[in-house]
């Protein structure tokens, strides 16, 4: 997506209400008028019955009867489907690639870095499972890293944008036909929020429902999917769009503690965005059908808590820890989210955040094989620790691969600070063909699985 041309949105020429947008308000008005013209229905049945002294027993049934089919009608009738259009990956810019030369070079002539905090980040690029062509955004590259609010700013301008821009470039929807908007990004929290730049760029409806999520971690994608499906639950015929990212400069650590320096040396620049939709024409030609969300939590128990922690160093530099028992919370709280969707646990396509160790230790648990675990490996080796966006690159590796058959079932798996659990279940409705020569792996994907990366931790 590098390469993307910018898409025209120009608020004058939205000066009339979208097709979809003037059936759905005529759709709610007759539903409205329905309703009314029920209720003056019942009523002009029952005063007849008053006024032709009819027995107390013909009032009864006849309410009865009335309550009866209004009973049945909610009982029966079940929610929209949801479905996933389709997703966007970001392929960020060539000059933002951050080689492990580059990293440690300009790392060596922060002040803030001491000898040992380089010498244990060497280590620990050297067993990350990253390769040489993850990417950092541009504030990152300077030195000392630019950090400020409107570095953070520009670096949402270029991992949003372009992903949102692709998604109805693919989709053919223009923005006014979105009614429900979700961001997800776990460390960066602007007013306005990262929901109103959205909508400020490309001049979307004054009614669409927005939502911004933050302090979600890595599962946050996951759980913006349930959101958005609880949404499309109440609100028919309707498009959402979820983005899902991360701010790298406004996390970024300038301190010594190792617990906090990982993230600095794991953490790389992505972003998602995804195409969902409960409209009736949506089953002919989504790639596939949700079936399933689960949200698991184990913030009641206080070493889970603070197994993984935004807070201040003892010199009151803020950065991300990450304590030593995070494999063990992550295996108990993976195993309580399993435990609960039970019969639904599929063959594993989908995988977490933090890097080998802990794919490795839910491998174990789980009793999986390289082929399962080799979409997560080869996301985090090609692109880094993408933080929640990581699961849509996962499953593009996935489609690029021509691994995703109709009628298969996905497993998406999100784990994230709290912590928290969160598991998406989809089905493939459709053939998924052309998918190696569009998206981010379209460059690469033949070089993949590099067995190489499977050695070490």
């Amino acid at each position: 997506m590098e390469s993307l041309s910018k898409l025209s949105h120009d608020p004058l020429v939205h000066t009339t209400l979208p097709s979809t947008l003037m059936s759905k308000h005529l759709h709610l008005t007759f539903l409205e008028l329905l309703r009314f013209s029920t209720v003056i229905l019942l009523t002009s049945i029952e005063t007849l019955f008053i006024l032709q002294q009819w027995k107390p027993f013909f009032h009864f049934l006849f309410l009865s009867s009335f309550i009866l089919f209004f009973i049945l009608k909610t009982f029966l009738s079940k929610p929209p489907s949801v479905y996933l259009v389709d997703f966007s990956c970001l392929k960020p810019p060539s000059f933002c690639r951050v080689p492990f030369s580059s990293f440690l070079e300009n790392s060596s002539m922060f002040e803030f870095h001491d000898a040992e905090s380089l010498s244990f980040m060497t280590k620990i690029l050297t067993s990350s499972g990253l390769s040489q062509e993850t990417y950092f955004p541009p504030a990152l590259h300077y030195i000392p890293p630019k950090t400020q609010q409107r570095d953070s700013i520009k670096e949402v301008h270029m991992v949003l944008f372009p992903v949102m821009e692709d998604l109805l470039s693919k989709t053919k929807l223009s923005p006014r036909d979105i009614d429900i908007l979700i961001v997800n990004c776990s460390g960066f929290c602007p007013t306005p929020s990262l929901t109103s730049i959205i909508i400020n760029k490309y001049s979307m409806r004054s009614d669409i429902k927005s939502y911004t999520l933050s302090g979600m971690g890595c599962s946050a994608s996951a759980l913006a999917i349930d959101m958005a499906q609880n949404l499309l639950k109440i609100h028919r015929n309707s498009h959402a769009i979820v983005l899902s990212t991360e701010i790298l400069s406004n996390g970024f650590y300038s301190g010594n503690d190792r617990s906090k320096l990982l993230l600095n040396c794991l953490f790389r620049t992505g972003s998602a965005a995804i195409l969902l939709s409960n409209t009736k024409e949506a089953k002919e030609y989504s790639k596939y059908k949700l079936l399933r969300t689960l949200r698991t939590q184990r913030a009641f128990e206080d070493k889970a808590y603070h197994s993984a922690f935004r807070e201040e160093d003892s010199e009151g530099k803020l950065g991300f820890t990450l304590k030593r028992d995070l494999l063990q919370v992550a295996g108990e709280t993976l195993k309580s989210n399993i435990t609960v969707l039970g019969s639904s646990m599929l063959p594993l396509s989908e995988k977490v955040w933090h890097g080998r160790p802990v794919i490795r230790e839910i491998a174990k648990g789980l009793k999986l094989g390289d082929r399962d675990m080799e979409p997560a490996l080869m996301t985090l080796h090609r692109f880094g620790n993408q933080s929640s966006s990581a699961l849509w690159y996962e499953l593009a590796y996935l489609e690029a691969k021509e691994r995703v058959n109709k009628g298969d079932k996905v497993w998406q798996l999100g784990m994230g600070s709290g912590p928290k659990c969160n598991s998406v279940v989809w089905e493939c409705i459709r053939p998924i063909i052309g998918e190696s020569k569009r998206g981010p792996w379209a460059d690469c994907i033949c070089q993949y699985p590099i067995m190489a990366v499977d050695h070490g931790i």
